[in-house]
Parts: C-alpha cells; sequence; structure tokens
C-alpha cells in the first residue's frame, strides 16, 4: 500500500507540471488529462500501445463529462461517485479494455442525451442485481459444498438489502 502511495505521489508530482499527456515512470506508461481540479491517469505497461491507452483516458473523459454533466471536477464526480464507477465498470474489467466508444459506454450504463442523470432508483436496482447475483453464487456453492437444498434467493437478497440499509444508515 505505501509502495503505491508513493508511486501515485511521483507520478503526480512528475506529470501535474506539464502539458504534455503521456509520461514513462517506473517502468510504466501513463496517459493523462486534467480538467480544472481533477487528474484522470490511465497507466499501462510500457509494452502497452499508447494510442490504445490514450482511447480509453478518453473515453472515461467522455463518459464522466456525460455522467457529470458537463462539470468534470473533484467535487461533481465525489458527489456522483456510483456513475463514476459504472462507467469505470463498463470502460475495463480486471486491466482489459472492454469498450473504448464513449457512446456505447453511456449506452451500458443507461444514460440518454435527454436524461438528468443516474438516479438512486436506478443505482439501487442494480445494486439488487448485484447482490443477487452475489448471493446465488454464494449460496450455489454452499449447497454444494453441504449438499443442502438450496434456500429462496429472494428472502437472501432481501436480507442482504436490509443489511446494507443498516450499515448505511451507521455510517451516515
Amino acid at each position: 500500500m505505501k509502495e503505491q502511495m508513493a508511486f501515485e505521489k511521483n507520478v503526480f508530482n512528475k506529470t501535474s507540471r506539464t502539458d504534455s499527456e503521456i509520461a514513462f515512470f517506473g517502468g510504466m506508461t501513463i496517459v493523462y488529462k486534467s480538467s480544472i481540479d481533477l487528474f484522470l491517469y490511465v497507466v499501462g505497461s510500457s509494452h502497452e500501445n499508447e494510442l490504445m491507452l490514450m482511447s480509453v483516458l478518453t473515453c472515461l473523459f467522455e463518459s464522466l463529462n456525460h455522467v457529470l454533466r458537463k462539470n468534470v471536477e473533484k467535487r461533481w464526480l465525489l458527489e456522483n461517485m456510483d456513475g463514476a464507477f459504472l462507467v469505470l465498470d463498463e470502460i475495463v474489467d480486471g486491466g482489459v479494455i472492454l469498450e473504448s466508444d464513449p457512446q456505447q459506454v453511456i449506452q451500458k450504463v443507461n444514460f440518454r442525451a435527454d436524461d438528468s442523470g443516474l438516479t438512486e432508483q436506478s443505482v439501487a436496482q442494480m445494486r439488487i442485481q448485484e447482490m443477487r447475483v452475489i448471493v446465488e453464487h454464494l449460496w450455489t456453492f454452499h449447497c454444494t459444498c453441504r449438499r443442502v437444498p438450496p434456500l429462496k434467493v429472494d428472502s437472501l437478497v432481501r436480507k442482504a438489502v436490509l443489511i446494507k440499509k443498516i450499515i448505511v444508515v451507521l455510517v451516515k
């Protein structure tokens, strides 16, 4: 963790004072873009194609630009972190580039040009669906290991949603 923090600090110190869009640091290829008080970085190995990394960065920036309603700055990003994570999940997964077209990313996260943004209900529906899939996988694994008949997944999801609500209330 300390190594990562030191790496990030060194990358920021190296890139914050220049106008270029690419840097090579610590055996890594780094493409970056700044907007007001926000720096976006895409980091790849030294063998990665810089143009592909730049297309990922452009896709990320343009998708966030849409999600944040043309306000790509730190405050708006922090207030709309759910949407930002959804965008990031559509672009990369485990270091693998899935999409580099911002229009496709926006479409996949259910944003339309006339939408006012991501609603709490759509985020909640996505989270419930994600929890349902996780619970199904865990319960299938549990039942396979113990040879127990599976319980109703919906009741487990309701319990998981209730636990999440309790955690959110406690965190606030």
